[in-house]
């Protein structure tokens, strides 16, 4: 799996209105339904009104290739462009041998 957090930030809460209204065209939507999309999902940092945090997995690397050349894109990009805002990008592959015995006793279910 690949994660990918995309940072938007803007001014006077844009960012905020860009996820508002990705959610309310229904592109977040379309993008959720992609094969290997496993998680499309806006977070809002506490301590920073101007950002808002996409945390975006998928299945692979083609996965995110084919959806980079959806038809989507464009309707993101314009999107961006109307807010004004600027991003920041941080990309993780997944740990499938990470030691979940020893990580367990921190985590409360």
């Amino acid at each position: 799996m690949i994660i990918v957090n995309l940072y938007y930030t803007g001014t006077n809460g844009n960012a905020r209105k860009f996820a508002e209204e990705m959610e309310r065209n229904g592109t977040a939507d379309k993008i959720r339904s992609e094969a290997g999309n496993i998680r499309y999902e806006y977070f809002f940092p506490m301590n920073d009104p101007e950002t808002v945090l996409l945390i975006d997995a998928w299945e692979s690397q083609k996965a995110i290739d084919i959806h980079h050349a959806s038809p989507m894109m464009q309707t993101i990009a314009n999107l961006r462009e109307k807010y004004d805002l600027h991003m920041r990008v941080e990309r993780f592959v997944s740990d499938a041998g990470f030691e979940a015995e020893k990580d367990s006793k921190f985590i409360r279910e």
